[in-house]
């Protein structure tokens, strides 16, 4: 006798229902996610079991007259499979492509889709919409140090990039930081600043003053948290710069995507954490050095700072030491802390699992065969 197996299909609505855009549960999730990293309770890809994924590109020019051409930002594929334990035991993969042009015919930069699997036989549990899912994750590992790190009272808030990430970060800001009040925002188009003060209007009318910004001084100047959240591509030169001596004593500077400041400033008066400081050994492996600018994310800094020999590897704080006790969080009211996001496919999983379970209990979704009896086996 073979086994049927049938999975379930959710689409965005379905997830939207399902809880995916409730970012306080999303950030004690990511508190259970960075537990698992740090405990070993988890596998992703590669021989190291560390790499994010495995991305295709495409070359500036082909033969082939119908291979995509590396023409304008951010166009790939890319897998990224899965593991994670604790209380998630659930195997998966997040696969997308992303093309920046999509925006000019109404799309998203990336498609996502998430693929749970189960952890023995292989066989699909749920095949689910992902742009939602991956958005909020993103915004949750920085929700998870703005809850552990940002300095006490915090009111004013900065975000450099109005996105989609953008409107994520500013919901982790929200749900951590309560006595927030003010936001300043910097972003390159028109489009993109409308849409973001819109849902800043509609979603958090407790916001008192909320200010565009033109230049990165104005924006990082007396701010308590601050979130660089613009996607960039892989020259350095192009990327937010933030110099020292504008950083308010105190400061939280969550980074899920690119920013730049100076080396000296970063080990003489930050303190660096990383959400897994093995993504970032992996990613050191797979890019050879220097790193950073391959890998955008300011972590792949920290690592060539290490390579420099200006840092030592004790020089970095896992969040996940931090928050199980194994290594402080904040030290002072003064420190400025720089906090690294690298994305990982293991909070995808263990976020699609925790909308899985909801969306099982309020009987959402498709039922799909995927056979009665295989055909080979």
């Amino acid at each position: 006798m073979y086994p049927e197996v049938d999975f379930l299909y959710l689409n965005e609505q379905e997830m939207i229902k399902a809880g995916v855009k409730n970012m306080p549960e999303c950030i004690d999730t990511m508190e259970d996610v960075l537990k698992c990293l740090t405990k070993g309770d988890f596998v992703m890809g590669g021989e190291n079991h560390n790499s994010h994924g495995c991305m295709v590109t495409f070359p500036n020019e082909s033969p082939f007259p119908n291979m995509p051409k590396n023409v304008g930002e951010d166009r790939r594929f890319m897998a990224m499979p899965a593991y994670i334990g604790g209380p998630f035991d659930m195997a998966g993969m997040k696969w997308y492509g992303s093309n920046t042009a999509n925006k000019e015919i109404g799309l998203p930069r990336s498609i996502l889709m998430v693929m749970l699997n189960d952890k023995t036989t292989g066989a699909p549990v749920c095949l689910m919409s992902g742009n939602l899912l991956s958005a909020y994750r993103t915004g949750a590992i920085p929700g998870v140090g703005l809850r552990h790190l940002a300095p006490k009272g915090a009111k004013t808030g900065a975000i450099y990039g109005p996105g989609v990430m953008g409107k994520t970060s500013l919901d982790a800001f929200m749900a951590t930081c309560p006595e927030l009040d003010t936001l300043k925002v910097k972003g390159r188009g028109k489009k993109s600043l409308d849409s973001f003060l819109e849902y800043v209007k509609a979603t958090y009318p407790q916001l008192t003053t909320v200010t565009v910004v033109d230049d990165i001084e104005t924006l990082v100047r007396d701010s308590d948290v601050i979130s660089f959240a613009a996607t960039a591509g892989t020259d350095p030169s192009k990327y937010a710069y933030v110099k020292g001596e504008w950083i308010k004593p105190g400061a939280l500077i969550v980074a899920p995507s690119a920013f730049d400041m100076e080396t000296d400033f970063l080990k003489e008066k930050c303190k660096m954490v990383v959400d897994n400081i093995k993504l970032y050994e992996a990613w050191a492996e797979e890019y050879p050095y220097p790193t950073f600018g391959s890998i955008n994310i300011i972590g792949a800094k920290f690592t060539d700072m290490c390579h420099d020999r200006i840092i030592s590897k004790s020089d970095i704080t896992d969040m996940g030491d931090i928050l199980l006790g194994n290594a402080s969080g904040r030290d002072s009211d003064d420190q400025i802390i720089v906090y690294s996001v690298g994305g990982m496919p293991v909070e995808d999983v263990a976020w699609g699992k925790v909308c899985y379970e909801n969306a099982v209990k309020m009987g959402l979704g498709t039922k799909l065969n995927l056979w009665n009896k295989p055909d080979m086996c």
